[in-house]
């Protein structure tokens, strides 16, 4: 009986080991990449590993699908589950756009990398422009101090969204933490 089992199962799980052989591997080579372009730009250790942990969110989603369909569950039965499971996150989400569109504009801000900690900018803003230092840059925002002192949050996806000028770069390079 347990040579039967092992036998009827056998592809099934040489299957699914290679899947988690393939998911360690492209973990450990993407991140090690995404650090390496990290430090070519000269990006914070903290922005680095918020990009990894999101491509690894992303590789442990996809693994966990491709072991599913492995196992045997239908892509009919597959897409009813992921269509039901991305629109209760979608419905719950909806009024968490802005979180979402933060996070994406976050990512994009990484490996764009227009400015860095320390330099002065404007936002192109007409009806309230904004100039100030960039103090820290998070997943959702940036921090700016004005002339003034006063400290600004401003949302990524807004700085994605309006022109920025880049005036100068002050500030000797710096490691913040959340």
């Amino acid at each position: 009986m347990l040579n039967l089992f092992q036998n009827k199962y056998l592809h099934e799980e040489i299957s699914t080991l290679i899947v988690l052989i393939v998911y360690s591997l492209l973990r450990y080579f993407l991140a090690k990449g995404i650090r390496k372009y990290a430090k070519s730009n000269q990006s914070l250790e903290h922005r680095t590993n918020l990009v990894i942990k999101y491509v690894n969110i992303l590789l442990g989603i996809l693994a966990f699908i491709t072991i599913a369909v492995i196992w045997g569950v239908k892509k009919d039965q597959l897409f009813l589950f992921t269509s039901s499971f991305f629109t209760v996150v979608g419905v719950a989400a909806f009024a968490q756009w802005s979180l979402l569109s933060n996070i994406t504009a976050g990512i994009i801000l990484f490996f764009s990398f227009p400015f860095k900690i320390g330099d002065h900018i404007k936002i192109l803003d007409k009806d309230f422009p904004i100039s100030g230092e960039i103090i820290d840059i998070k997943a959702f925002y940036i921090l700016l101090k004005t002339d003034g002192n006063e400290v600004i949050t401003y949302p990524n996806n807004l700085l994605m969204q309006k022109g920025i000028s880049v005036l100068d770069n002050h500030s000797e390079h710096q490691e913040f933490t959340d």
